[in-house]
């Protein structure tokens, strides 16, 4: 919790432009007992672009989001693929009026999938302990799962090895580490 943020914000700084095809959901989690959502929008290299943990999930919570996702990145999507909650339809016609909007349950698994990391880590950690907690650990933990996420079915064996020393590489330049020998 101390150091993830400083190596978070520094790896966003050295990512390349995401994707313009977002896929946006939101899952439960349960924080003290009590029922929390954590929307996700996820690039179409499944890259998460931000994370944000929220009691509603209504349209207010939908343009919430969608504005702090639109602040972080500065740029327009072309095309958005949701689920069929309505609350996305709501506040997209609101911030987003010339994005087109794809709505279909089976389109969207990618980000559904994406919220594995997140179930693994919450298991692991006995659950998060306050909203608060939550976001900042899972905002710093997405940009630090991107980095080493390294899509491993599309690379060979060659490419692979490379990609992930660049990674490793990126990580000690950012942490300021010796490489191990």
């Amino acid at each position: 919790m101390r150091f993830g943020r400083l190596f978070a914000n520094k790896l966003k700084r050295r990512r390349p432009r995401p994707g313009d095809k977002w896929f946006m959901d939101e899952v439960f989690i349960r924080i003290r007992g009590k029922l929390h959502y954590l929307w996700r929008a996820v690039d179409q290299d499944g890259n998460v672009l931000d994370i944000l943990v929220q009691s509603r999930r209504n349209a207010r919570a939908a343009k919430r989001f969608f504005r702090k996702l639109l602040k972080g990145l500065q740029y327009v999507p072309r095309v958005i693929v949701t689920d069929k909650l309505r609350s996305y339809g709501v506040a997209k016609r609101g911030i987003l009026p010339g994005v087109e909007h794809r709505q279909s349950r089976y389109l969207n698994n990618r980000a559904e999938v994406s919220h594995q990391p997140t179930r693994r880590r919450e298991r692991q950690m006995q659950r998060f302990k306050s909203p608060r907690h939550a976001q900042q650990f899972l905002s710093t933990h997405s940009r630090i799962h991107n980095h080493f996420q390294l899509r491993r079915h599309r690379l060979t064996a060659d490419q692979h090895r490379q990609v992930r020393n660049a990674a490793f590489s990126a990580w000690r330049d950012v942490t300021r580490t010796a490489p191990s020998i």
